[in-house]
């Protein structure tokens, strides 16, 4: 027997009284049918309602292929006692509000550019809906103002149920998905839907359609979007956020992007500069280290402990060290796990990238390379890398 929806012609009703039907499962979790209910189940992109079934609270509410409405509780109840159920206010009419926003938001693209809304999701902070192809920017906020009138004139929606045949006849804004009966929602003069989720008696209880951010999605275009009390929270953390970059730029909300840009150009210079410097200041440490090379059969070798380096930093050091013929290297730095370059110069009988594989064997770690130049992370000390590149390499 299908579950009588109390919300479906009256969205703002939050109590009710209603008969258990049956009742199942265990504590902690069970499942609970009335014979009408105020609770909504996810469904269409919308979530389920929250709220308390007499001392049970309400985790869960499932909309089952029959027609019946299950609500998950905390606790079974007696089948056929009589049960108040107050559904959670705040959270039902915050879905209200992006729920019919979306209808607002979608019919806004259709009517004035033809773009057709595939698919609806209400987040816990967000919606999205995407759009059947990729939109520009102009026509993004075409849609936003054009919605955000319809909003403000304040309309009247009207609900009304209607079988297949009559629906036929209507301007639906799509072909609707279910058969039978279909429960029709309208805002006067701008759109009409087949849906059977919660809506704002009124759209200016919407307050403001606000879109925050659209990408590329599988060739077309998905759309973020806030309204009512999310509009306005999602407005607040954009003004801390801009007014903490203005004080620490020191320029006006206006300005912003542009100082953003300079000072990307000035950080990639920058770190072009640092970029020379260092490998400047590789070439004399290089000397340095060579200076001190065990000389062994075939090749000269360092060793050598490159404290505060990191793995950056050794490779370009090593790579130092092996511009003059016949050297290896073996650089370690600071981090856990350890980070460690092996290289060799160009005809050395060494590889670096077998010797690598051995350590990690032996010491545990991750890492990788070529024959020329190795480089990864060993969860051994330092001191324990150094002693075993000095007890295996050329002995």
């Amino acid at each position: 027997m299908s579950t009588h929806r109390l919300y479906y012609t009256d969205s703002t009703l939050t109590q009710f009284e209603a008969t258990v039907v049956s009742s199942s499962g265990d504590a902690g979790r069970a499942e609970v049918t009335l014979d009408q209910t105020a609770f909504y189940p996810s469904s269409g992109g919308q979530p389920y309602d929250t709220g308390t079934l007499g001392d049970r609270r309400v985790i869960d509410v499932i909309d089952r292929d029959d027609g019946e409405i299950v609500h998950v509780v905390e606790e079974a109840l007696e089948v056929g006692a009589r049960v108040r159920g107050v559904v959670d206010w705040p959270r039902r009419f915050d879905h209200m509000q992006q729920h019919t926003g979306q209808h607002i938001l979608s019919a806004a693209f259709d009517r004035l550019f033809r773009v057709r809304t595939v698919s609806f999701h209400l987040g816990a902070e967000t919606a999205t809906i995407d759009l059947a192809r990729e939109v520009t920017t102009k026509e993004v906020a075409a849609a936003e103002l054009a919605a955000n009138h319809i909003v403000w004139q304040d309309r009247e929606l009207r609900v009304q149920f209607a079988s297949e045949e009559e629906a036929s006849r209507m301007p639906l804004r799509k072909e609707p998905s279910r058969t039978g009966m279909l429960r029709l929602v309208e805002v006067p003069e701008f759109d009409v839907s087949a849906c059977g989720g919660t809506h704002v008696p009124r759209t200016g209880m919407i307050g403001v359609i606000a879109v925050v951010a659209t990408e590329r999605f599988k060739g077309a275009t998905r759309l973020t979007f806030v309204c009512g009390e999310r509009a306005l929270k999602s407005h607040g953390r954009l003004r801390d956020v801009v007014s903490s970059l203005t004080r620490v730029i020191s320029v006006a909300p206006a300005e912003l992007p542009p100082a953003v840009e300079r000072l990307q150009a000035d950080v990639k210079e920058l770190g072009r500069t640092i970029r020379q410097q260092q490998e400047a200041l590789a070439g004399y440490r290089a000397s340095d280290l060579r200076a001190g090379a065990a000389i062994l059969e075939g090749f000269r070798l360092v060793i050598y402990e490159e404290r505060g380096a990191d793995a950056q930093a050794l490779k370009t050091l090593a790579s130092a060290v092996v511009t003059e013929s016949g050297f290896v290297v073996v650089l370690v730095g600071d981090g856990q796990p350890v980070p460690v370059v092996v290289a060799r110069a160009n005809g050395v009988p060494f590889d670096a990238a077998a010797w690598l594989k051995e350590a990690i064997g032996v010491l545990g770690g991750r890492g990788g390379g070529r024959p020329e130049l190795a480089q990864g992370g060993l969860t051994a000390p330092a001191e324990r890398v150094l002693a075993l590149a000095r007890e295996t390499i050329g002995r």
